[in-house]
Order: structure tokens, then C-alpha cells, then sequence
């Protein structure tokens, strides 16, 4: 049986009262770093890291270690298997289009990573390369065929992503047939700075700014499907892991980005992800 965008609302407990229920008032900033030769997790303290050992999403402890945060290169702040989006999740997005009746979902490849404050690359055939600044969703556990509520139990945080797009390819005269090269080229997935779990992302204020100047502001309680929601939906065909990350959607309109742009995406309680646009 098909659910409908409705039923799905339907069944969505307000995020703020899940959390509380499942005792996460703890709010902890997880990074991956590169110190030197080596790379690590560690939490981030204000500008202090304390570094990890062990597995994010399984038991993990602090070595006892510290490092400061300028001493340290932030990376993507996990290893993703794999990498979801959900496209026309604002309905300041959508625009006059109809709304969606559930999430609407594709697949980004993992090689379109990059890191915090490194550059975003546009191919050298691109001619408009948009910004999407996005809540970025981290599983924590094996989800299979779950509920709303068991899905909320299976996000283990939120970060930031900017899902990059080339639409021309994407929607253009001469568009592709799947959106291969148009979300998924080389460095059209920037993630980080710091995974936040603890955090009610129901209601964040995200804004992206393009060199300075805010084009994007909205709040992630806009969404159209939260985050239980979309992993509820996604795990009905495709098993998530943990580590999986799912873009939740862009807010607004979006535009061009050129060679020697600054674009920002700035979540509420998380932080900054920073990037450079450098042509190829």
C-alpha cells in the first residue's frame, strides 16, 4: 500500500519530545581530523579536539589526548557507504510544482565528497553550477523497514552539506538521462565541519551565503518531510547503515557559482562549512 505525504506527516512526533524521551539532552560535536600522517575522530570542545578510539557508531572512548582545533585539518566528518538526497523537500523549493507525495529520492556517489574549506571543483564543460545548502542527516544504526519512531532512534546526528548541482545537465536542453554527472561529479557533495548529535534539528535556522551575502535562509522546520520521515520512507526499499548520510533538501532558489566564489552553509547549532569554487 502506498503511503501518502500525509500519512506520513501523520505519524511524525515532534522531534524535540522524541529526544527528550530518549534522554538526548547531551548536544556532542563529532569530527574526523588529519593531524600530521594520521587521521582520527575526536569531539570538538570549543577550539579544543579530544581525540577518540574506536568505531563512531559503536563504542568509542577518549584516549585522553587533546589537540587544538587550528593544530588540526577538519575532513568530511564520517565515511559514508553511501550517500542519499531528497529533492523538493521546501515547499519554497517546489515553487508552483505540486507538492510530493513522499520523499523524493536519488543516489550521490561517494567520490563527490570534499572537505571543509577545500575546493569545490567545477568540470571543465560545466557552465552554472548551483549551491543547495542542506540539513545533512547521519545514521547511526541498521535501518530496515522502520517506523517513524524507529527511524528518529536510528539517526545518530545532523552536519552540513551543500549538494552541488549543474542544471544544465540536470534539467537543461541537452540534460542527462540520470543526474550521474549533474549531483554526483567530483566534489559536488561538500560534508562537515562537525557531526551533532543531541541536537533537536527539528527546527535549525539554515542560511547559505554566497561570498558574504545570505542567499538561502530558512528553517528546517519548513521541511516538508523531517528526518524520521525520509529514512522511514528510504527504508522500505534500500537498507541504511550506519554511517549512510541523507541530504534532506534545499531551501529557496539557488544560483550560479564562479571560479574564486565563497559559498557557506551555516546550520544552528552545528557550524560552517566553508568552500572555494576552482575551476578545473
Amino acid at each position: 500500500m502506498r503511503t501518502t505525504r500525509r500519512q506520513l506527516i501523520g505519524i511524525m512526533a515532534p522531534a524535540a519530545a522524541a529526544f527528550a524521551a530518549q534522554g538526548h539532552n547531551k548536544v556532542t560535536k563529532y569530527v574526523r581530523y588529519r593531524r600530521g600522517t594520521s587521521t582520527a575522530y575526536g569531539i570538538l570542545d570549543g577550539d579544543t579536539v579530544r581525540d577518540l578510539r574506536g568505531d563512531l557508531f559503536g563504542d568509542l572512548q577518549e584516549t585522553g589526548d587533546k589537540h587544538r582545533l587550528a593544530d588540526v585539518k577538519l575532513l568530511y566528518p564520517c565515511e559514508p557507504p553511501k550517500i542519499l538526497a531528497v529533492g523538493l523537500n521546501y515547499k519554497s523549493h517546489v515553487g508552483d510544482r505540486k507538492l510530493p507525495d513522499h520523499p523524493e529520492i536519488f543516489y550521490k556517489p561517494v567520490t563527490a565528497l570534499q572537505h571543509p574549506e577545500e575546493s569545490i571543483v567545477i568540470p571543465a564543460a560545466a557552465k552554472n553550477v548551483h549551491y543547495e545548502g542542506e540539513l545533512v542527516l547521519v545514521m547511526g544504526k541498521r535501518a530496515r523497514k522502520v517506523s517513524a519512531d524507529e527511524a528518529r532512534d536510528a539517526i545518530f546526528g545532523v552536519t552540513c552539506g551543500n549538494d552541488v548541482s549543474e542544471r544544465d545537465w540536470q534539467g537543461g536542453a541537452q540534460k542527462d538521462l540520470q543526474w550521474w554527472r549533474a549531483k554526483g561529479s567530483d566534489t559536488f557533495a561538500p560534508l562537515g565541519p562537525a557531526i551533532v548529535r543531541g541536537l533537536d534539528y527539528g527546527n535549525l535556522l539554515l542560511q547559505t551565503r554566497l561570498n558574504g551575502k545570505v542567499v538561502q535562509k530558512q528553517y528546517t522546520s519548513d521541511l516538508i518531510f523531517d528526518g524520521p520521515a525520509i529514512v522511514s520512507w528510504i527504508s522500505q526499499y534500500v537498507t541504511l547503515t550506519p554511517g549512510d548520510v541523507i541530504y534532506s533538501g534545499t531551501p529557496g532558489h539557488t544560483s550560479r557559482m564562479n571560479e574564486g566564489d565563497v559559498v557557506e552553509v551555516d546550520i544552528e547549532g552545528i557550524g560552517v562549512l566553508r568552500n572555494r569554487i576552482a575551476a578545473a
